[in-house]
C-alpha cells in the first residue's frame, strides 16, 4: 500500500520556483532549474501513486462550465468518463490536463472559455496535493481551429509558408498565444513541423508549412518563439514526421518508407529547429517508420524512435506528448490497456486522450504495481511536466481574468494585423492575359458559388457567403449560392443559371479529384462564356484538374481571414504577394511539374 507524506502547504506550493520561472523567461540552461527541482521532487514525493498516475493524462470532458456543464453534456461525461463534470474528473483521476474541443462544447466564447478554465484549475487546486492543470488545444489556425470568433483567426501554416515571411509567422503566433493565455489555454498543439511533400497526404497537406525541410524549419521555429514569447507552451507535431503518408492516421496506421537518410534530410531539420528554439513540447506521430524501428511499432510507442533518437540523438529533454489515443493508427497493433504503458516506456510523457480514461489511468497503475513501470519512471515524467507548469507560472498565477480577456482577444489591433499578414499570404497561379484585378465598374455583378465546407472553429463562413459579403463591402454586386464539394447536376444547373446577367462567376473549389463534379461546375461555367475566377480554399493542388478560368488563387484555408484577403486581391485592394511553397504536379503526369515551389504572380496596377 502507498503511504501518503503530509501534503505541502498552499503558500510552499504557489510559490515554486522562482529560479525555474526566471531561467524560463532569461533562457538560461538546464543547471539553473536544480533548486527548483528539488521543490519540484518535494511536491512529487508528496503525491500519492494515484495523483502521479493522473499527472500524465490529459483528457477531453465535455461542458461549457467545470462544475454546471448542460445535461446533455453530463450524459456525454457519464457515458464516456464515468464523471459528470470537469471538476469530477479532475477529482477522481487527478488528471494533470485537460483538452479543449469545439465538439466538446468548451469553447462557445472567450469569457466562458475563461471561466471553464478557471473553474478547472479551482478542482486542481482542491486536491489533497494542490497542482495547477495545464489546459491545451488544438489552436493552429487555417483549417484546424477550436477557438474561433470573436477572437483572432489567422492564416494557416501553408498559407505562411506562401508568405515566407518569418516575422509575420512569428507574430502570428505571438498574437495566437495571448489570446490563448488569456482564456486559460496554456499548451497549444502547434506549429506543425512535418513536411509535406506528398500531395495526396490526408491529414497533413496545409497544415504544413510546405515542402522544403529548411523553409519549413525556419518558420516553426519562428512559431515557437513567438507562442512563449506569449507565454504558452508551443507543440511541434507530429514526431517523427508525418508529411509522406497517404493514410490517415485517425483512421489506419501509415508507413513512411523513407530511409534513415532521408529522414535525417527530409523530416529531421523542423525538429532539430524548433528545440534549437527551445520548444517546450512534441508530439508523437502514430506512424510505422521501418528505417528508424524494424519493430513496426508506431512512433508513440516506439523506444528506438523516442528515447534513442529525440531523447538521446536529438538531445531533447523537454515534455513528450502523445497524439490522441483515440485514433485508429495507434491502437492497430495492441489494445487501449497497453497503449499507455507502451508509451511510457517509450519515452511518452503525457498521455493525451485516451478512449476509455478508466481502462488506461488503472493500467499505468498496475503496471507500477507489479513492477512492469517504475515510480521513479513516472516521476521522471511527472519532473519534466511540472516544470513546464512552474515556466509557465501557473503555481503562482493559474487562473485568468475578464478583463484580461477583454484587454487581450478579439482586438482590433490583432484584426488589422491578421489582415494584412493574410494579404500577404494569397497566391495568385494563374491569370490569364492579365484579367486581374478586376473593377467594379467593369465587373460589377458577381457570383460567389462552390464548396462550403463547415467553418474550422464553428464561428466563420460559410465560405461561398464570405466571399460574397467582402465583394459587397468593396463595393460590388454579389451573391452567394451554395454548390458544395459534390455539386449534383440539379445544383450545378442552378449555378448555371445563376450567372446569366454577371459580370464574374467566382468558384471556391475543395480538394477537386479526377472524378469531382467541381470540374464539371468549372466547365459548365466557363461555357457560359462569363468569365471564371476560381479560389483553391484548402489544397492549393485543384489548378491542376481545372482548365478554362480566366485566374486562378490559392488561399489555403476558408476561415474568413483568409477569404477576405482572397477577394481583395481580386478586387485589386492588396497585390498577391504568395508563393506556392510545395509544387502542383500535371493531372495528366504526377511526375511532371505544373507549378514549381516559388510560383506566383503578382501586378502593381490598382482595379480603382
Amino acid at each position: 500500500m502507498h503511504h501518503r507524506a503530509p501534503a505541502p502547504s498552499r503558500r510552499t506550493l504557489l510559490t515554486v520556483s522562482a529560479a525555474a520561472a526566471a531561467a524560463a523567461v532569461t533562457g538560461v540552461s538546464a543547471p539553473a532549474y536544480a533548486s527548483g527541482d528539488r521543490t519540484l521532487e518535494r511536491l512529487i514525493s508528496r503525491m500519492s501513486l494515484e495523483e502521479k498516475v493522473g499527472q500524465l493524462f490529459v483528457m477531453r470532458v465535455y461542458g461549457h462550465s467545470a462544475t454546471a456543464p448542460d445535461q446533455a453534456d453530463i450524459d456525454l461525461n457519464l457515458q464516456e468518463i464515468g464523471v459528470r463534470t470537469a471538476a469530477e474528473l479532475v477529482a477522481k483521476y487527478h488528471v494533470g490536463g485537460v483538452i479543449y474541443f469545439t465538439w466538446a462544447h468548451n469553447t462557445r466564447d472567450p469569457h466562458q472559455i475563461a471561466e471553464l478554465s478557471n473553474g478547472i484549475q479551482r478542482a486542481a487546486l482542491a486536491q489533497p496535493t494542490p497542482v495547477p492543470a495545464l489546459i491545451s488545444t488544438d489552436q493552429e489556425h487555417g483549417i484546424v481551429c477550436r477557438v474561433g470568433e470573436p477572437a483572432t483567426l489567422l492564416p494557416g501554416a501553408m498559407a505562411l509558408g506562401a508568405g515566407g515571411s518569418r516575422s509575420d509567422t512569428r507574430e502570428a503566433a505571438r498574437i495566437a498565444g495571448a489570446e490563448l493565455a488569456a482564456v486559460g489555454i496554456r499548451q497549444n498543439y502547434a506549429p506543425v513541423a512535418d513536411v509535406n511533400v506528398n500531395p495526396a497526404n490526408p491529414v497533413i497537406g496545409v497544415r504544413s508549412f510546405g515542402s522544403d525541410p529548411q523553409a519549413v524549419a525556419d518558420l516553426v521555429s519562428a512559431q515557437v518563439r513567438g507562442y512563449q514569447q506569449a507565454g504558452v507552451a508551443a507543440t511541434s507535431k507530429h514526431f517523427p514526421g508525418h508529411g509522406d503518408t497517404a493514410v490517415d492516421s485517425h483512421y489506419g496506421l501509415p508507413t513512411i518508407t523513407h530511409t534513415r537518410e532521408q529522414w535525417a534530410e527530409l523530416d529531421a531539420p523542423p525538429f532539430r529547429s524548433a528545440i534549437a528554439a527551445g520548444i517546450d513540447s512534441i508530439m508523437t506521430a502514430h506512424i510505422v517508420v521501418p528505417a528508424l524501428d524494424p519493430s513496426e511499432d508506431p512512433a508513440t510507442l516506439s523506444h528506438p524512435i523516442l528515447t534513442g533518437i529525440l531523447r538521446e540523438q536529438l538531445g531533447y529533454d523537454g515534455v513528450v506528448v502523445t497524439d490522441s489515443l483515440g485514433m485508429e493508427g495507434v491502437r492497430t497493433k495492441y489494445g487501449d490497456e497497453r497503449v499507455p504503458v507502451l508509451a511510457l516506456k517509450a519515452g511518452v510523457d503525457q498521455l493525451l486522450n485516451p478512449p476509455d480514461l478508466d481502462v488506461a489511468w488503472n493500467a499505468v497503475l498496475t503496471a507500477v504495481r507489479n513492477g512492469e513501470l517504475t515510480e521513479a519512471r513516472l516521476d521522471e515524467s511527472i519532473l519534466r511536466i511540472l516544470r513546464l507548469k512552474s515556466k509557465l507560472g501557473l503555481f503562482r498565477r493559474p487562473y485568468v481574468t475578464a478583463a484580461g480577456v477583454d484587454r487581450t482577444v478579439g482586438t482590433r489591433a490583432h484584426l488589422a494585423r491578421a489582415d494584412r499578414i493574410a494579404d500577404d499570404t494569397t497566391t495568385l497561379l494563374l491569370n490569364e492575359d492579365g484579367f486581374l484585378p478586376v473593377s467594379r465598374r467593369g465587373h460589377g455583378r458577381v457570383l460567389v458559388v462552390g464548396a462550403d465546407p463547415a467553418s474550422p472553429s464553428g464561428t466563420t463562413g460559410p465560405p461561398t457567403t464570405t466571399l460574397a459579403a467582402e465583394f459587397t463591402a468593396l463595393g460590388f454586386t454579389a451573391t452567394a449560392l451554395s454548390t458544395g464539394i459534390t455539386p449534383t447536376a440539379a445544383r450545378i444547373g442552378d449555378a448555371v443559371a445563376a450567372a446569366a446577367g454577371k459580370d464574374l462567376v467566382v468558384v471556391g473549389t475543395y480538394n477537386v479529384s479526377a472524378t469531382s463534379p467541381q470540374r464539371t461546375l468549372v466547365d459548365r461555367l466557363v461555357a457560359t462564356g462569363v468569365p471564371v475566377v476560381t479560389v483553391a480554399i484548402r489544397n492549393p493542388y485543384d489548378i491542376a484538374q481545372l482548365t478554362g478560368q480566366r485566374a486562378t488563387l490559392a488561399a489555403y484555408s476558408w476561415t474568413d481571414v483568409e477569404l477576405r484577403a482572397a477577394v481583395r486581391v481580386i478586387a485589386g485592394h492588396a497585390r498577391p504577394r504568395g508563393r506556392l511553397p510545395v509544387p502542383v504536379q500535371r493531372a495528366d503526369d504526377p511526375t511532371r511539374v505544373l507549378y514549381p515551389v516559388g510560383h506566383g504572380l503578382s501586378y502593381t496596377r490598382h482595379a480603382g
